[in-house]
């Protein structure tokens, strides 16, 4: 996302997110359909959670092209294994509770939240898995990644099947104009990766969000997440090993780099997403920095607001 006024475009999209959606060459009330097929005999929980997964997936609108993806590369199909995966650790690892999920209107919003978590965005992933479990009627998060994440090599191709792209204005723009949900987390990287000590104290914001709200006329939705900080706490942030490997940084922690990709499997931590009340900007988007920043200083306090009440809710990290 970019945070300078000269980097917004002035253009509005001439009809909404059925219009959009026909540009593509989609029929906009698609719906996705289980595929016929052979189906590994499961164990309960586990069946009842591969049920409720198709029968969620089933009310799921699509928008896709004779690939079977949509324009972005998303696959509906590509994910089920994932989201049973992803289920299973936001049922009964992570035991997330979610509130005020309500909230979260129809149509086009942004769902901006707190970042952390130093080897894997387990708060992404849990933000996105609620909205698809929990959102009456599930919905679709679109993830918006960092510049570096599509040449690491076979994540490219993952993200774009599990609907994330990268977080671009463009993107941006056209996936809002589908009347889509969008996730950002505006600290990106400073918030991602840093010490325990700096544990849920909010870092810089970029300004890009916010423009682009204010462009679109989209409704800002804060997310506040308790958890992600104690996942995989980091020791340290060993920044030239990460340019060794082409990521902005490299963290240390408790588990990783010592157990290699175990080092990536979170503690048990109990999560906690508050949704807020969704904000709605007026302005223009080309304002200077200063006055976009007092309006991402709203944010930030609805989403502080949500972090104090999450963490007044818990007993310790697992409770």
């Amino acid at each position: 996302m970019t945070s300078g006024a000269n980097r917004v475009k002035a253009r509005r999209s001439a009809g909404g997110p059925q219009d959009a959606a026909r540009s593509f060459g989609v029929q906009p009330h698609a719906r996705f359909e289980t595929a016929p097929g052979f189906r590994w005999p499961l164990p309960e929980p586990l069946r009842s959670l591969r049920d409720e997964i198709d029968v969620r997936a089933s009310q799921l609108p699509t928008r896709l092209n004779e690939f079977g993806v949509d324009p972005f590369g998303y696959d509906p199909h590509y994910g089920r294994g994932l989201l049973l995966f992803l289920a299973l650790i936001y049922r009964y690892w992570l035991r997330v509770e979610t509130r005020g999920i309500e909230r979260v209107p129809e149509g086009r919003v942004l769902l901006i939240g707190n970042h952390a978590g130093n080897t894997f965005a387990y708060d992404g992933a849990m933000l996105g898995t609620a909205m698809f479990l929990e959102a009456k009627p599930p919905r679709v998060v679109r993830g918006m990644g960092e510049y570096y994440l599509p040449t690491i090599p076979w994540f490219n191709v993952f993200m774009h099947r599990m609907g994330s792209v990268v977080g671009t204005p463009s993107n941006c723009e056209q996936l809002l104009a589908q009347g889509e949900a969008i996730m950002v987390f505006p600290e990106g990287e400073r918030g991602f990766v840093k010490p325990y000590r700096k544990r849920y104290q909010l870092q810089r914001f970029g300004l890009g969000f916010l423009r682009l709200a204010l462009e679109t006329e989209t409704p800002i939705v804060p997310v506040g997440i308790v958890g992600a900080e104690e996942q995989s706490p980091c020791i340290a942030n060993v920044r030239w090993i990460g340019r060794l490997i082409g990521s902005p940084a490299f963290p240390i922690t408790l588990t990783f780099p010592w157990f290699g990709l175990g080092g990536f499997i979170p503690l048990p931590v109990k999560f906690r997403i508050g949704f807020g009340e969704p904000l709605r900007f007026t302005g223009d988007a080309n304002e200077d920095d200063a006055a976009v920043e007092k309006k991402v200083e709203v944010v930030k306090h609805a989403i502080r607001g949500l972090i104090r009440e999450g963490l007044a809710e818990r007993r310790s990290w697992f409770t």
